[in-house]
């Protein structure tokens, strides 16, 4: 499945925010790249600033046009606030639940993890990030020596972010449930997703 490889940072510093965890680059250089970055000053129209939201949103899940528009086609099916059911879509996707269990340290090695077949759900192997988890889905890492060596570093590398409470974890046995489908205040989104579903209503 098609994701997005390119450069992270500048992506980071184009729309102002750490897309991708916390970012070094974007604390010493908070200016748009490119040369007239510094300058940048000019203002936005609102389709510039839905399509900003936009691509922030996509880019911080890792996945590219095609498929978020398929997740926003979804949310707008759905009973209920288009923008919060996009949201609560993205934020149950697999390997975003594996990031938020804290077994990866970011998205991008969360999918990774998944893809190459270190993860089950509810006992059986799920190798597809896009896979939808449910309240009382069991996620866990294979219990083989690998497997358990890369969510015990991810465990550490994140042992200071809490885990959110829509799900729960027992690092013990590398595992984790997902208790209810998460409000809006615990998925604390950087974007405003109303002007996301402005931007794709027009």
């Amino acid at each position: 499945m098609a994701r997005y490889t390119g450069p992270r940072q500048k992506k980071s510093r184009r729309y102002g925010v750490a897309l991708f965890g916390p970012s070094k680059a974007l604390e010493r250089r908070n200016f748009p790249p490119g040369v007239h970055g510094e300058k940048g000053n000019r203002k936005k129209s609102d389709y510039a600033i839905g399509l900003a939201e936009k691509q922030k949103l996509r880019i911080m899940y890792g996945l590219l046009e095609r498929q978020f528009r398929g997740y926003f086609e979804e949310a707008a099916r759905r009973r209920g606030v288009t923008g919060l059911n996009l949201l609560q879509i993205l934020e149950l996707r697999l390997d975003n639940v594996v990031f938020r269990l804290g077994f990866a340290n970011s998205r991008r090695a969360a999918r990774q993890m998944v893809t190459h077949g270190h993860i089950k759900v509810n006992g059986r192997k799920a190798n597809s990030p896009s896979f939808q988890t449910k309240p009382g889905n069991i996620i866990e890492g294979k219990p083989t020596p690998t497997t358990q060596r890369m969510v015990t570093k991810g465990l550490e590398l994140t042992q200071i972010a809490p885990t959110p409470e829509w799900l729960t974890v027992d690092k013990e046995h590398f595992k984790g449930e997902v208790k209810r489908v998460p409000s809006r205040e615990e998925i604390a989104p950087i974007v405003n997703e109303q002007l996301v579903v402005e931007f794709y209503s027009r």
